[in-house]
Formats: C-alpha cells, structure tokens, sequence
C-alpha cells in the first residue's frame, strides 16, 4: 500500500498571517503525514503560505518526499524533485508531482502539461513504472484538461478548490481522481495489474448491468408497439427506436459482462467518511487540541 497527497495540506489560506495557528497547524500534519506513512506529497498553493523556505526546513528529516515538476524559483531553477519511484505490491510506482501554474508564494510555477508528461516519459522510459500517478496540486479544469491528453500517465489525483469525494473519472487517456477535501475521508484507490493498456473501472460494470435492465425494459416496449402499430410512419419511428436499443443492449452486455478475471488492468475507488463515528487516536487528539481546542472556530 502507498500513502499518498496531492498537496494543498498544511494551511487553511494561502496569505501569511490570516491564521495565528498557521506554524503549529503545518508543523503538526507534517508529523501526523510522516507517521501515517506518506510517501509523497506534491506542493500546492496552500501548502507555500509561509514560503519555499519554510516548507523545505519543515519536511528535512522526513522520508516523505515533496514533489513538483513544475515548480521553479525566482532564478528558474527546479525547487523539489519532479517524481519518485515507489514500490507497492511487487509493482514500480512513478509519482510525480504538479503546481499551479503562475506565480506561487516566493516561486513560479511553469506549464504544467508539458513538464509532467516528459517527466512521464522518462519513468516509462529509464525507470520502467508498471503505474504512473501524478499528484496534481493544481485547479480543476487545468488538471481535467491535462488528464484527458496525459500520454503516459495512468491516473491523476487532483486537489486546490476543495472539491468532495466522487467517481473516478476519464475522458480520454488518464484517470482522474478526486481527492475529497478538508482531510475529511481517506480516498482508497485498489488497483489490479496484470497486463498492458487502459485500467478499466470495476463500478462500471455495475453501472452498466443497471443500465442493461432499463434499456431491456425500453426495447421490450418498443417491440410490443411496433407489433401494435399499423400506421407506415409510426412504424418506421418504432423501428429506428428498437435498432437503436438493441445496438445500445449490445454495447451495454460486452460492457456488463466483463468482470476482473476478463481484465487485465482494473481499479476501484471508495472513500471513508472521518466522522465521529471514525475514533480518533487520544495521543493525536491531544495534539491537535493544543493547536485548536474544544470549542474554538476551527475545532
């Protein structure tokens, strides 16, 4: 299993100052990120509040690893690294982290497209990632626009806005997951690899089945119609609607009877909620009331 963010973490605003816990919030979901596990994180807006500097002297010592491929300092040289190569279940991992594009607290973040999908291709390319992911700290509809032209890159997890939980999407070459917002859930992406090309997703097997039945349902009472009907006008209307049901069952059964044993490449998204009824750990739970207690605006 890997852990990991896409950034837009540690701060609730991107202007210093608007925050009096703004140090000790960071400085505590650096610790927490660090024992959960995180293996990488990529650098957002709301994670330079305080600038390049003390996002860097915070992160020294941690295994977890800050990303982006994007981001340049003011002499234009790349801030952190663009990727890592992580293992998971016998499987080569390639991460690689995106920024907002424009200037970013004391840094500038460059064309997002063409710096994540070179750094895509040298994964695939020197260091044979069986996966690659991109964590993308950048808004929605550049990161959707990038997701649907990613040539080499598998999934893309994105937050900025605070977006909820929903499916995975794709509409085009990559997938594009949503990350949930304000530490809320924990987004679980299973993944199964056992081949070349596309992941396929699992729920829309299901989805597909459902969809199976009304469009049966559809064409069922189309036919019954058209075996009533006498009229030449109506009857070619009903036969133009039952070909275009059945070439719509067609579709729908290749789709619905597919399951993973058929697949080489699947994944399935789900979220847990953190409510109340997830407890929190009492040491974690002390920590974070020394930084916001009971009662307090942001408790």
């Amino acid at each position: 299993m890997l852990v990991l963010d896409a950034g837009n973490a540690l701060f609730k605003f991107s202007q210093p100052g608007a925050d009096p816990t703004e140090k000790a919030r960071a400085e505590l979901l650096l610790k927490q990120m660090e024992a959960m596990g995180t293996s990488a994180m990529a650098v957002g807006t709301r994670d330079l509040t305080l600038g390049l500097d003390y996002l860097k002297n915070g992160a020294k010592g941690l295994k977890m690893k800050l990303l982006s491929a994007n981001l340049v300092d003011k002499a234009g040289k790349p801030v952190f690294p663009a990727s890592t190569v992580l293992t998971a279940g016998g499987l080569k991992v390639g991460v690689i982290g995106a920024s907002p594009e424009g200037p970013v607290s004391d840094a500038n973040g460059q064309p997002l497209a063409p710096a994540v999908l070179a750094e895509a291709k040298r994964l695939r390319e020197k260091d044979k990632a069986d996966v690659v992911v991109v964590l993308a700290a950048a808004p929605y509809d550049v990161v959707r626009k990038f997701a649907a032209a990613a040539e080499g890159v598998d999934f893309v997890i994105q937050s900025h806005e605070g977006r909820g939980p929903g499916i995975a999407y794709r509409d085009g070459l990559a997938t594009l997951v949503p990350s949930g917002e304000r530490g809320r859930q924990l987004a679980r992406l299973e993944l199964s690899v056992d081949g070349p090309g596309q992941f396929r997703d699992l729920a829309s097997t299901g989805q597909a089945k459902e969809a199976l039945k009304n469009v049966e349902a559809n064409l069922a009472r189309a036919k019954e119609r058209l075996a009533a009907s006498k009229d030449e006008a109506a009857r070619k209307a009903l036969e133009e609607t039952v070909a275009t049901f059945e070439t719509r069952r067609a579709a729908l059964e290749k789709e619905a009877q597919a399951d993973a044993t058929g697949m080489a490449r699947t994944h399935q998204l789900s979220y847990t909620q953190l409510g109340t009824d997830a407890p929190s750990d009492p040491a974690v739970q002390k920590l974070v009331e020394r930084v916001e207690p009971p009662g307090s605006g942001g408790h």
